[in-house]
């Protein structure tokens, strides 16, 4: 099923403390609730918060199926979810006049452009795990995540005068799932395009290391494909382990 934001939010309350116990016991193993086991550690997994960016233009196909699976997994072990389908956001275009680039620190530059990117990075901030998806078009991620991405450069640090940017942070606190689909079999997808390097970008500016990946390839064999049990399956698993 799609799973969007409210309704996730809801139901990964109900219940919280008997079933999402037991369901974060199942996810994490029977050395969960041992003696000496870390209560604030139990306390950060049961609160995480994962966000999903989709830059997909079709709601249903196969990046945001595959999307839904992580997120499923990761609802299943106690998390809270929400997904942003970024075309349903008002996002400028990035003009590159580099505001938001020259004043030094590190909190992220704020863009001068009166739009809604403002909105999506604060619900961004409160999360602990990324899901960065897109289908391939034209060898690299879609233009609404090209978009996104560049309006990210508030992330780096880069004075006029300076002969490249440089990121206002090194520490990557968060975690990153990244999901890619094309037309070619999967394991051409890193080799022959830019969506692999785009997303991890996106992920490194928005302070997360990527700790899993899932590019699925033979994606334009029909005009509604399926994805298979064994890519379903390998996407929740990722979405349980984070």
């Amino acid at each position: 099923p799609t799973l969007t934001g409210n309704i996730d939010r809801q139901s990964a309350n109900v219940g919280r403390s008997d079933t999402a116990m037991k369901i974060t016991e199942k996810c994490l193993g029977p050395h969960y609730n041992a003696p000496g086991y870390n209560a604030a550690h139990k306390e950060a997994t049961m609160a995480r918060r994962v966000v999903a960016i989709v830059g997909s233009y079709h709601k249903g196909g196969t990046v945001d199926t595959a999307t839904d699976a992580v997120l499923a997994g990761a609802r299943e072990c106690g998390s809270e979810i929400d997904k942003i389908y970024l075309i349903d956001w008002h996002l400028e275009y990035c003009r590159n006049c580099r505001v938001c680039t020259q004043t030094p620190g590190e909190e992220r530059g704020r863009c001068v452009i009166q739009d809604e990117l403002g909105g999506m990075l604060s619900l961004l901030d409160h999360a602990e795990v990324l899901v960065l998806a897109s289908p391939v078009n034209f060898y690299n991620v879609t233009a609404v995540f090209r978009t996104f991405l560049e309006r990210l450069l508030g992330c780096a640090y880069w004075p006029w005068g300076q002969w490249s940017p440089e990121p206002r942070s090194k520490k990557l606190p968060r975690k990153a799932v990244l999901i890619a689909s094309c037309a070619a079999p999967g394991f051409l997808l890193p080799l022959t395009t830019g969506a692999p390097r785009a997303l991890r970008i996106a992920a490194n500016c928005l302070g997360a290391r990527p700790v899993a990946k899932l590019w699925i390839g033979l994606a334009a064999q029909s005009a509604q494909p399926q994805l298979s049990e064994s890519v379903l399956l390998r996407a929740r698993r990722i979405g349980e382990r984070l």
